[in-house]
């Protein structure tokens, strides 16, 4: 008999075996989990439903707050930690308590069992179902730990509706991870997947309300929570809404989604306090005006290129505001916001100082007339004041001077494409708007003022960037310090919450359809747009009065101090007008400089007279008349001296004596005192030199 029992106990074994290797458990449904954005520091920025619809959030036990694994484990499967995944005891009782009282008073379900039905998907309650689900939950316990048993409940716990999972249902209940749940909050979570849909708070409050109480009573029974815990705990009041899981960054999550689609999880460097506060500016701001206009704001470290904050749009579900475009990524018309790097390029080439004298009068560039934004005109006004008040007439003769191809160049430099107008060549237009640019590319742009000329790509984790990647100086770092000084001397708009030592600058784009406003710190650049997606003017926005307030008040709620801007670049000069040298008082437009400023690659050379040269000045003739009876000094002629090449003004020396002033003209003339031989030299502005040595008569 006992050598039969041990047969039949080896044959069940057996059998056993054969079963859970041919019909195993399926356990892919551990993997299908909504894909998660997070920001810098793992926290979840939006999350989007699985293939199936279902809100089922990556979790785990160490992610839950310590009370609610307790009070669960109490409530639900008290031998979860010494039974196979089987609790005897459990069913044992269940059976006798069906049997006695003619109906179901308990459950035997462990959480394994639970897993286990979980995995397989709803089924009727059936013996047969049970039993299935008993060798089920053997199966998993035979494959997977305690702890991963647990994150599989943690997981795939139902709450109601599409909500799957104690992190789905914390966060929509809640609004609040589960890491940091109260006693309250754990004991509904405890009781919902009991009965999930009956129990729901949003819609069944009052069953929801016994349940959760049902759980907290039980839990003071057992010990797992203090009585006074959980006497405040049924005081508390319970939720009777569901909110909308988090949404934040939605354009960039979208296109994190897109890009990485193999994968679940995908981190930014945005800082989801940043972006939480700045999304909410722009939603009271956008409340305030048209029903379709619109707002994007952007924040980039401007020290590591990282997008700290992207608001692309108030609301991306909004479809009447066009939610869904990211106007980040918008190519629009910049207005005036790239003077400033027109003006870069000018301190940069030696045209302008910012207290040099520009005018700001009607002009004609080759039939091209433009008229300054208030179609006024203010006259003789410095550079410094040109670009601070963004005139029009200044900023084109300068880029008159540097010429629109080098800012197109330099801009290419900085890794930022723009869109010209189809079927036309480079114009003085561009300097005024003439040309498409994303806020995004705009922000590059800006980058480069702080940071010594030098831009840095952005970094959002979504566009890749090579890491090695070296980007060329886009500006001096001189040239590139005069525009950070000029435009944080730009007063703060009108209706700006407080005064923040930051440098900006506004543009507002033909016909009021874009209103712009850029400004940086020591560490951050904010770009602002504002306008209408469909690209349909706003009567009267412009960004000084409506995108800069914004900007100001970014930068207030990114940061209580703004960051220091950084100090004067080595060889910059702060000097008041008259103290200028003398070509640099006054920007003129004039042919000669601008044709030889074209040569500032080369080295100034005297084209005349040539090296070694005898020239006959007729001094001979003068020495003998001195010595008769007749005055002929007249017949003496002074020496022609050209250069070429070099930096304008010039410095002329004779004989290791300077003669005549500094000089703009290529063209001059010294008269020798004696006949022999001279050296003749000339300095450039920045201390290049030429020499020739002749013999005068």
């Amino acid at each position: 008999m006992p050598f039969l029992m041990a047969c039949g106990l080896i044959a069940v074994l057996a059998t056993l075996q054969w079963a859970d290797r041919s019909y195993p458990v399926d356990l892919s449904k551990l993997d299908n989990r909504s894909f998660v954005v997070v920001d810098r520091n793992g926290e979840l920025l939006r999350a989007f439903a699985t293939k199936d619809g279902r809100w089922r959030l990556p979790i785990d036990r160490n992610s839950v707050d310590p009370r609610f694994i307790k009070m669960l484990i109490a409530y639900e499967d008290k031998r979860f930690y010494s039974h196979f995944g089987v609790d005897v005891f459990a069913m044992s009782r269940a059976a006798l308590q069906m049997a006695w009282h003619g109906k179901i008073v308990s459950g035997g379900s462990t959480i394994s069992m639970q897993v286990a039905r979980l995995l397989e998907g709803p089924t009727k309650r059936s013996f047969l179902v049970k039993l299935r689900q008993m060798a089920r939950a053997v199966q998993i316990e035979r494959r997977m730990s305690k702890a991963e048993i647990l994150d599989a409940y943690l997981l795939l716990a139902p709450y109601g509706g599409n909500l799957e999972g104690v992190r789905a249902a914390s966060l929509a209940y809640f609004g609040k991870e589960p890491k940091v749940l109260n006693t309250a909050q754990a004991a509904l979570l405890v009781a919902l997947p009991q009965s999930p849909e009956t129990r729901r708070p949003d819609r069944y409050f009052k069953r929801a309300l016994k349940a959760r109480n049902r759980v907290i009573l039980r839990s003071v029974d057992d010990g797992v929570i203090e009585s006074s815990d959980g006497t405040r705990a049924i005081k508390t009041a319970l939720t009777k809404r569901r909110r909308a899981l988090p949404a934040m960054a939605a354009h960039l999550s979208h296109q994190a989604k897109a890009a990485f689609a193999k994968e679940s999880r995908v981190q930014l460097p945005i800082d989801k306090a940043i972006q939480l506060n700045l999304e909410n500016l722009v939603r009271e701001k956008v409340r305030l005006m048209g029903k379709k206009d619109s707002i994007a704001v952007l924040v980039v470290d401007h020290q590591t290129g990282e997008v700290i904050a992207h608001v692309a749009s108030p609301d991306f579900f909004n479809q009447s505001k066009l939610g869904e475009v990211d106007m980040i990524s918008a190519l629009r018309s910049p207005g005036s916001t790239l003077k400033p790097f027109i003006y870069g390029l000018a301190f940069e080439a030696g045209v302008v100082h910012p207290q040099s004298l520009i005018e700001d009068v009607r002009q004609s560039f080759s039939g091209y007339r433009p008229r300054n934004f208030d179609l006024g005109y203010q006259g003789t006004v410095t550079v410094e004041k040109a670009l601070q008040q963004s005139l029009n007439i200044p900023a084109i003769s300068l880029l008159s001077a540097v010429g629109p191809d080098k800012l197109l160049a330099r801009f290419r430099r900085a890794h930022v494409q723009v869109k010209l107008p189809a079927h036309k060549s480079v114009g003085l237009a561009i300097g005024l708007g003439g040309l498409g640019i994303s806020l995004r590319n705009l922000v590059q742009l800006y980058s480069m003022i702080p940071r010594g000329g030098k831009a840095i790509d952005l970094r959002d984790g979504v566009i890749p960037v090579p890491d090695t990647f070296e980007i060329q100086r886009s500006l001096s770092p001189v040239a590139s310090w005069y525009v950070q000084d000029v435009l944080s001397g730009v007063s703060a708009p009108q209706g700006a919450a407080g005064s923040r030592n930051i440098g900006y600058k506004t543009g507002t784009s033909y016909g009021y359809r874009d209103a712009w406003s850029v400004g940086f710190d020591g560490k951050y650049v904010i770009g602002v747009w504002v306008g209408r997606p469909d690209g349909v003017p706003v009567a009267g926005i412009t960004g000084r009065s409506v995108a800069a307030p914004i900007l100001f008040e970014a930068f207030g709620r990114i940061s209580e101090q703004p960051h220091q801007l950084p100090k004067p670049a080595k060889g910059a000069m702060r000097l008041h007008t008259a103290k200028l040298p003398k070509i640099l008082q006054r920007f003129v437009p004039r042919g000669d400089l601008v044709q030889h400023n074209a040569n500032l690659g080369k080295k100034p050379t005297i084209a005349y007279p040539p090296n070694g040269a005898k020239v006959d000045l007729g001094l001979l003739l003068g020495q003998a008349d001195n010595g008769g009876s007749n005055d002929n000094d007249d017949e003496a002629m002074p020496l022609f001296l050209k250069v070429e090449g070099g930096l304008a003004p010039f410095k002329w020396l004779a004989n290791g004596k300077p003669f005549g002033t500094k000089t703009v003209r290529r063209k001059i003339h010294w008269m020798p005192d004696s006949v022999g031989f001279s050296d003749i030299t000339v300095l450039d502005s920045v201390g290049r030199v030429a020499h020739v040595r002749v013999f005068v008569e």
